[in-house]
């Protein structure tokens, strides 16, 4: 009986474990997908505006950034 219950146990331990990870997977995804939406409105509206798009120049980071002009 000790043996089963101890087995229940673990997993059971096993699946919240898995419960958070896919909980934090599914934030992770959400905010990704929040922020290219916010990110595609903000272009739209820059467009509509007047505002172009400068070509992409390389921070120090190494990660491209864009800039407006009007």
């Amino acid at each position: 009986m000790y043996e089963t219950t101890s087995d229940l146990h673990q997993r059971v331990a096993r699946y919240e474990a898995a419960l958070d990870e896919l909980r934090a997977a599914h934030q992770d995804i959400r905010n990704v997908l929040v922020d290219q939406v916010l990110y595609e409105r903000w272009q739209q509206i820059g467009a509509e505006l007047g505002f172009a798009v400068v070509a992409p120049a390389q921070s120090a980071a190494g990660n491209p950034q864009e800039a407006w002009a009007s």
